[in-house]
């Protein structure tokens, strides 16, 4: 059992450590940013759906969503983006940073399906909540492995990569 505080690296020992990552995706505008967009959409589709703005109230909560992300792809994916860096320093996150990358496009794909959804009116409520559920489970999930990913270029220290 650990009593003490976990020891973190020097800076010196992390690559781009002057380099700092808000809590959230990389490229999140503002302190809560794609998170706080998140949690809009999540409230926004679960309010009774008897309110008459409903599908308007989604779909408003859910265009920061897909800009915030959008954000979070150029920032990552970039010339300069942050995979670029994370393969330079940390090649063994390879595999990592392709999965995310994948996910990037169905994450697209899912942010244009509820979309598509609240945009119909003859679509039920059922079908939105379904596909917004999905939405943010799938961003829910990346959000955790690309988390993942930068604790293991930053703070894990296999020794030989540079």
């Amino acid at each position: 059992m650990v009593t003490g505080g976990i020891q973190q690296p020097s800076a010196a020992a992390r690559p781009s450590a002057a380099r700092t990552y808000p809590t959230g995706l990389p490229g999140e505008p503002g302190p809560a940013g794609l998170a706080g967009d998140l949690h809009a959409l999540a409230r926004a589709v679960a309010v009774a759906t008897t309110e008459p703005s409903w599908r308007e109230t989604v779909l408003l909560r859910l265009r920061p969503v897909g800009q915030g992300f959008a954000e979070h792809v150029r920032v990552t994916e970039g010339p300069a983006g942050l995979y670029r860096e994370l393969l330079t320093h940390s090649p063994r996150l390879d595999h990592g940073i392709r999965l995310l990358t994948r996910e990037h496009g169905a994450i697209v794909a899912a942010i244009l399906a509820v979309q598509r959804v609240a945009e119909r009116s003859e679509a039920g409520p059922d079908e939105l909540r379904r596909r917004a559920g999905h939405l943010l489970r799938t961003l829910a999930r990346h959000r955790r492995r690309g988390a993942n990913l930068l604790w293991q270029a930053y703070q894990t220290d296999l020794g030989g990569e540079t």
